[in-house]
């Protein structure tokens, strides 16, 4: 995998491969593979980003 993408800083290039497995891609929907920050992360490490989930989260409550 050869990827290009802006930081907000500048443009960063990765490169990934695997030697015994294969990545899962994302279908891609009106020309555009979209996949959030964690999904991302996991399918660059080669895991099947697809069993990834965003953590529910709550805001703190007050301490009195």
């Amino acid at each position: 995998m050869k990827l290009l993408y802006w930081d907000g800083t500048g443009l960063v290039m990765a490169y990934k491969r695997l030697e015994d497995t294969t990545f899962t891609w994302p279908a891609i929907k009106d020309g555009i593979m979209a996949l959030n920050h964690a999904q991302f992360e996991a399918l660059f490490a080669g895991l099947d980003w697809r069993k990834v989930k965003a953590l529910e989260t709550r805001p703190p409550a007050a301490a009195e």
